[in-house]
């Protein structure tokens, strides 16, 4: 098991008052589909740290809608080592989020899902690991879907029980790696069908606009993201 270590090659603590570079890697979640007002989660808290009075944190979506655990793995390093800037070459915190559309079922309510349950295991456990030696780690789970409206595009059968055995893993990884988890299925479940409904597009997966709204305030209430963003050092919280 791999924990964060910061690379030989620069200092682990951004210079003082140097705003932070961060990254938002995963699937439609961090993409924002099915928020064309407002762009989703991932824009309106770039727009945020955009504002004068705010810290000035440079902030990069690199969602793909259909991503699963495996191609998020697939393009970390890349995405990493081009994203930064001069006076900070790379970037100082990542927010990963993926995991829903390793979870469906395929053609059929009890088909098999669409990663294996036990190689997304295995994915999950590697992706979290090799993220690890890039720099601290966050993690955004997954909303529960609208089971009523499966399946999606047909053939793709999201439940609320695979949901959680998957954010389950990755929550229990991440524990494991001492990485913070935003466990957004728990708290969306327990928040009741009515509300979730409101929030969901028609497709049943994807968040509306006010679904993002909820989720931004979600992660925006979240000590383990205000540890960084509210201090210029996101090693030493209180300084």
């Amino acid at each position: 098991m791999q924990t964060y270590a910061p690379p030989s090659s620069r200092s682990p603590f951004p210079a003082a008052r140097q705003p932070l570079r961060v990254l938002a890697l995963g699937d439609s979640l961090v993409y924002g589909f099915g928020d064309p007002e407002r762009g989703g989660w991932v824009e309106q808290l770039r727009r945020r740290w955009m504002s004068p009075d705010s810290g000035g944190h440079v902030l990069y979506n690199l969602g793909i809608r259909g991503d699963r655990t495996q191609q998020v793995a697939q393009r970390l390093e890349v995405e990493f080592h081009h994203r930064g800037e001069l006076r900070n070459r790379v970037p100082d915190l990542m927010i990963l989020s993926v995991g829903t559309n390793d979870s469906p079922r395929l053609g059929r309510p009890n088909g098999r899902n669409y990663t294996d349950f036990d190689e997304f295991k295995t994915g999950i456990d590697s992706l979290l690991d090799r993220a690890g030696q890039l720099c601290p780690i966050l993690f955004v789970g997954m909303v529960p879907v609208n089971e009523v409206k499966m399946p999606f595009w047909d053939c793709f059968y999201y439940t609320h029980a695979d949901q959680y055995r998957y954010k389950e893993a990755t929550r229990k990884a991440c524990k494991q790696r001492q990485i913070p988890y935003l466990d957004l299925f728990d708290r969306w479940m327990e928040r009741g069908q009515a509300w979730r409904s409101r929030r969901l597009t028609s497709d049943g997966l994807h968040p509306n606009t006010s679904g993002y709204q909820s989720l931004l305030e979600d992660v925006l209430s979240w000590e383990a993201l205000s540890v960084y963003t509210r201090s210029t050092n996101p090693f030493n919280p209180l300084h």
